[in-house]
């Protein structure tokens, strides 16, 4: 099983467009004569089931094909198992999904031969992912990308009704999310400063985009072991539409009410209304704790 590569497929990826793909990305891995074993999801996270079954049958390295909210589900089963030390856990890719955010930080194509051509040369790469940690109830939550909390979870609470629109969705759901968005007053501790003060949002990163193609925190400046963090106090719908060109391009620390940090641990507390978003995902609300793991999974990049 050290050799097998178990294929972890999320049909429903892409808004449904992988089921299109599927055959051909088999075909592709049957050339390159990989040994390999697939599944398919059939329900919401179904991809951490998946994932602790197979590490516990003594299965190391996987290939998730789906978008990024299959590898966050994926990643949550290789990091809640407990079996095996999640280092020793190899993760590849096949994108499949409409934002596609983590593989392009990692210059992974979107062509399943390209990428394919990727997990065959098995050059891995160890990356840090963030945990969060739930103050009421103590369950826990990864990500391997980004989080947000604030106007970014309420974003993605509202996405639903937006994700005709594709890659394009966050976009346009942020903007009409502006108007009804309240902003919410916390206590925030990063490592050893403290923030008491009304917030529009938060950012966090590990890797440089979310959002199909934003980046929301100063990726140029990232520290090793560190997260990217972007806090703003509060900002007009017309500064974000005039600056609109530097969600994308890597200036956001140029944005006047933008301060850009660097951090390992944030905690919230004393706001149990503020939501929290992982990888597009959201996860919940109430006061919590988001700390970064060092070097705990092996990706194939």
């Amino acid at each position: 099983m050290n050799n097998t590569w178990y294929i972890i497929i999320n049909p429903t990826s892409g808004g449904g467009k992988a089921k299109k793909k599927i055959n051909k990305i088999l075909k592709i891995i049957s050339q390159f004569k990989l040994i390999i074993k697939t599944v398919y999801t059939e329900y919401p996270h179904h991809e951490e089931e998946l994932v602790e079954k197979a590490i516990k049958l003594g299965y190391y390295n996987f290939v998730c094909v789906g978008g990024d909210g299959t590898i966050h589900h994926m990643i949550n089963g290789i990091m809640k198992q407990k079996h095996v030390d999640t280092s020793h856990i190899k993760l590849a890719v096949i994108p499949t999904g409409t934002g596609n955010d983590w593989v392009k930080n990692y210059n992974i194509s979107k062509n399943p031969n390209k990428a394919i051509q990727v997990i065959n040369k098995g050059n891995s790469i160890y990356q840090d992912i963030g945990k969060i940690t739930l103050n009421d109830n103590k369950k826990e939550f990864y990500f391997n990308n980004a989080a947000g909390i604030g106007f970014e979870a309420y974003v993605v609470k509202n996405i639903d009704q937006y994700k005709k629109w594709g890659s394009l969705a966050y976009l346009i759901a942020a903007l009409f999310s502006f108007k009804s968005y309240i902003n919410g007053n916390y206590k925030i501790t990063l490592d050893d400063k403290i923030y008491e003060s009304s917030i529009f949002l938060i950012s966090l990163g590990i890797c440089k985009y979310s959002g199909a193609g934003m980046q929301l925190t100063n990726y140029k400046a990232h520290k090793t072991g560190y997260f990217d963090v972007s806090l703003i106090k509060s900002i007009s719908l017309m500064k974000v539409i005039k600056n609109i060109f530097k969600l994308y391009n890597g200036e956001i620390n140029k944005v006047k009410e933008v301060t850009c940090l660097h951090a390992k641990e944030l905690k919230i507390n004393g706001n149990t209304s503020s939501y929290i978003q992982a990888d597009g995902e959201l996860i919940a609300k109430g006061d919590f704790c988001i700390s970064l793991i060092p070097k705990a999974i092996q990706f194939i990049v």
